[in-house]
Parts: C-alpha cells; sequence; structure tokens
C-alpha cells in the first residue's frame, strides 16, 4: 500500500510538470476560432541555404533539448553524384556517419531540404494512439497532450516522416506543433520568423490574402510520400525527385 502511495505523488508531480509545459504548448489566444482556420506550411527547396537557424529557433522556443538526436525540425543535405550515387545527411547531428570527402567535378548537384511534421490531414500516428493523446486539432494541426500520453512510441514507430521522439526529460512523444502557442496568436512559427532567405512559408490555407495561399497557387508543389495518402499540409516547391 505504501509503495502504491509512493507512486501515485510521484507520477502526480510528474503530472503537474509536464502539464505546465502541455498547456504552453496547447494555449491558444483568447476569442481564437479553431474552426475558421486551416494551417499549412510551404519550403522553397532552391531558397534553403543550409544555414540551421530554424533548427536553433525551435529548440529555444519549444524547450527541445539540445542534443542534436531530439529535434522537432531539421535539415538534411543531399549530394547527388555523377555516378547518380545519393548521399544524404543531417546537417546538425554530427553521429550521422560522415561521407568521404566529395570532389567538386563528381558533383552532379547539391542542395538542402529542411523537414519537420507534415501535419497530414490523415495522421498514422492518430490513428494508433491508444490513449488519444495523439490529436488533431479543428484547424488542422496535430498535437500532443502530454498529461494523457504514456510514452508507449507508437506514433513514433507509426509516423512515415520520423518526424517524432520521446522527451528524455516528460518521457513522453514530442514533435513541431507549428508552434500553436504563437499561431493561434497570429503570430509566424519561429522556423519562419527565422529564416533569412523566406524559404519556409506559413499561413492559413483558408484565406486567399495568405502567402501560403499565393505560394500554392504560384509554384508547382510535391509532398512527401505521396503514395501513402496522408494529405500532407507541408508542400515543396523545386523538390527533386530524389527526396524521400
Amino acid at each position: 500500500m505504501q509503495r502504491r502511495r509512493f507512486v501515485g505523488r510521484v507520477l502526480a508531480m510528474a503530472g503537474g510538470a509536464v502539464g505546465v509545459l502541455a498547456a504552453r504548448q496547447t494555449a491558444k489566444a483568447e476569442g481564437y476560432d479553431a474552426s475558421k482556420h486551416t494551417f499549412g506550411m510551404g519550403v522553397q527547396v532552391d531558397k534553403c541555404i543550409g544555414c540551421g537557424r530554424c533548427v536553433e529557433a525551435c529548440k529555444t522556443e519549444n524547450d527541445v533539448p539540445r542534443d542534436p538526436f531530439f529535434t522537432r525540425t531539421w535539415v538534411e543535405q543531399y549530394t547527388i553524384r555523377q555516378n547518380g550515387e545519393v548521399v544524404v545527411r543531417n546537417i546538425d547531428n554530427p553521429q550521422d556517419d560522415v561521407p568521404a570527402p566529395v570532389q567538386a567535378r563528381e558533383v552532379m548537384r547539391s542542395f538542402f531540404v529542411p523537414k519537420l511534421c507534415n501535419q497530414c490531414e490523415h495522421p498514422p500516428c492518430v490513428q494508433v494512439c491508444p490513449v488519444g493523446a495523439t490529436f488533431k486539432t479543428e484547424d488542422g494541426v496535430i498535437l500532443v497532450d502530454e498529461r494523457r500520453c504514456i510514452g508507449c512510441r507508437y506514433c513514433i514507430q507509426a509516423c512515415p516522416y520520423g518526424a517524432r521522439y520521446l522527451h528524455p526529460d516528460s518521457g513522453t512523444a514530442d514533435k513541431c506543433t507549428f508552434c500553436y502557442h504563437r499561431i493561434t496568436r497570429d503570430l509566424l512559427p519561429a522556423c519562419v520568423e527565422v529564416c533569412p532567405t523566406q524559404a519556409r512559408i506559413f499561413g492559413d490555407l483558408r484565406s486567399p490574402a495568405s502567402p501560403l495561399t499565393r505560394f500554392r497557387r504560384m509554384n508547382k508543389l510535391t509532398v512527401l510520400k505521396s503514395h501513402l495518402n496522408t494529405e500532407p499540409k507541408v508542400s515543396y516547391s523545386n523538390l527533386d525527385g530524389e527526396v524521400r
């Protein structure tokens, strides 16, 4: 009986600490009506310079652990050699295998691709969560209720984009939220705000005046892993066919 009381107190204390962060990340501005919005993001691949400012801003804004393998957004560098070989590395993760130096004459093309949660219209992560901790908001953003998450990792395994991780402090799933606490107050996500080349474009898909609406109208767009029919709300322009 004493053991049960002790475990109960520990869980209550942990739940309280986690609840503070969860409340911050899902907090909405007073008067905000989610039914009037559908948020999305566009990425102009040819504008990304691989500076990593988006990753740094995300970690600072959302209290993401500083270790490089914990991340809500990341940038991959693709190097395509003349022989057709494709080399991919995460520019922020020194744990990745560092490929042998490539001579300039061996490179056919090289570019950077920012990645994040795709905020799917049909999210596999929501389908597999056994306790309903992962859910889709009325405005189309996928969030995690850390007070309900049991850390089973089902959603992490189900995500086809590798966009989730288990937070080492809370023991719960974590992911990009489009900085939900910001966008419901008419602010941009941190990654969008700091991008020096405006490679990331954020907006409301329901608004004809949104920069994202113009971006989608003026560009030929691609989504990642379209064959899975998850209907991502993150789309890319000028995306090379080698990107997965």
